[in-house]
């Protein structure tokens, strides 16, 4: 029996050809892995039968908005670099990834006058940077707002192609609205106007709010996943949602982000916050009871959240059989729905 705290237990093969650089049209084709724990049961459907197969529930969604977080630029001294914001800080600064040697001191420069300083070489590769245009500096806001005019859709590392005009769309949820994410909650890319109104006619539908940072495609680089630390996470939950949580009405939680999210409230009641929660086997959700997700990455905090519900094996299980039957995996891919 593998071992629950072995990061290497959570490996399994995927064939590359699997690995979805598109979503397929319309949404609700996209293809849908139904496990039901209490009859143990398997069900091959798509995502417009979604509304079919859920039992009594209420849905949660996450409601944060994918910014262009890529920029490309070069340095002073001349050397191409590609950042990659993480997350916005206190003092107009931000926390991103650089590909290209940097050093504190380092400025560098992208289009439309937008120059960035490096104050800080943090652990695991985060770089600290503080913006500014023409002598002024930015706050979050107007990086933001530059971002859109300049950067480029932040796609996964494992999609091995530039972004497209498409990708604006492909890689937003309909709903989304609130600014700051870096990586799209990607179970709810599945859905369109029409599939949201069709839940509604039967499920009362809630939001959370959690900007996906980088660090969710961070590679866990321990043995024992007890050592991991978890990424930080910028979070809030309305009023409304909170209520929810707080009664013992059934939940959907519609993806990885909208999990932790609740599970975080669960065991600290903050509404607001950073949310670094790492759920495992060894530590499964007490609130949420019904999970929709994609299928995610070998030996990553994602599987593992998935296995927080329905155990490694059961997991491991389910993954061979959606690589069987030829679902598309990760953030252009099918889904799966645990019940």
């Amino acid at each position: 029996m593998a071992d629950l705290n072995l990061v290497g237990s959570y490996d399994y093969e995927l064939p590359s050809e699997l690995i979805a650089s598109a979503p397929v049209m319309p949404k609700q084709s996209a293809r849908l892995l139904i496990y039901d724990r209490a009859k143990q049961q398997i069900t091959h459907a798509h995502f417009g039968d979604l509304a079919d197969a859920l039992p009594p529930c209420d849905i949660i969604f996450n409601d944060t908005r994918v910014i262009k977080a890529r920029l490309f630029g070069h340095k002073n001294s001349g050397g191409k670099i590609e950042l990659l914001l993480n997350s916005p800080l206190e003092g107009n600064k931000f926390s991103a990834y650089i590909r290209g040697s940097v050093k504190v001191g380092s400025e560098l420069k992208f289009q439309s006058g937008l120059e960035a300083r490096v104050c800080e070489l943090m652990e695991g590769g985060l770089r600290i940077v503080q913006f500014e245009c023409g002598g002024k500096a930015l706050n979050t806001h107007d990086v933001f707002e530059i971002c859109e005019r300049i950067g480029h859709v932040p796609l996964p590392p494992y999609i091995k192609r530039a972004d497209t005009k498409q990708d604006v769309s492909w890689y937003q949820s309909i709903f989304a609205r609130e600014q700051g994410a870096v990586a799209a909650p990607t179970a709810s890319l599945h859905f369109n106007d029409a599939m949201l109104n069709d839940l509604r006619k039967r499920h009362e539908i809630y939001f959370i709010t959690l900007h996906v940072g980088a660090g969710t495609f961070k590679p866990v680089e321990v043995a024992d996943l007890r050592e991991h630390k978890m990424h930080g996470e910028l979070y809030s939950i309305p009023p409304q949602t909170t209520q929810i949580l707080k009664s013992e009405r059934k939940i959907l939680g519609v993806g990885t982000t909208v999990t932790r999210t609740i599970e975080n409230f669960a065991r600290n009641g903050q509404s607001s916050g950073i949310c670094e929660l790492f759920l495992h086997p060894g530590n499964p959700p007490i609130r949420q009871n019904f999970l929709l997700t994609n299928f995610h990455l070998p030996k990553s905090t994602l599987i593992m959240l998935v296995a927080s519900f329905i155990g490694l094996e059961r997991t491991l299980e389910l993954y061979r059989i959606a690589v069987e039957k030829r679902y598309r995996f990760y953030s252009y891919g099918d889904g799966m729905l645990v019940l």
